[in-house]
């Protein structure tokens, strides 16, 4: 949860750049935010989701979660040439994020046992 923290702090930058209009703050501030969007994305999608993704409760949720880590990259890129797009780009990664930490992550740390956990973290790339 301290990396959607640092997420939403970079999201203030590209808010901030894309209010200005100008076009290089608005891609270098795209550039950084996605740095730490892309390698996030992957890392739960591989670890957490692919373990929470083989339990049929969780199946549905799983593919909606993956679906919106895609519409949040099209939406970021959407906003490199497009600042008019930002305003749906920033309420998608809210609450994407608020789904997963209110909703994903509580239910995953009640319904996962310890070994499960392990082969979360086996599978979870490490951080570059």
């Amino acid at each position: 949860m301290t990396e959607h923290v640092e997420m939403v702090n970079r999201t203030g930058t590209l808010r901030r750049a894309c209010a200005g209009g100008d076009a290089a703050a608005i891609r270098d501030a795209a550039d950084h935010l996605d740095a730490l969007l892309t390698p996030h994305a992957q890392a739960e999608e591989a670890g957490l989701f692919t373990v929470l993704g083989e339990l049929d409760e969780f199946a549905a949720t799983i593919d909606r979660l993956i679906d919106e880590h895609r519409r949040i990259d099209d939406l970021l890129a959407a906003v490199r040439t497009d600042p008019a797009t930002f305003a749906g780009f920033e309420t998608l990664l809210r609450d994407h994020f608020d789904r997963e930490e209110n909703g994903l992550f509580p239910a995953s740390a009640i319904e996962l046992a310890d070994g499960a956990w392990e082969r979360v973290h086996e599978l979870t790339p490490p951080a570059a």
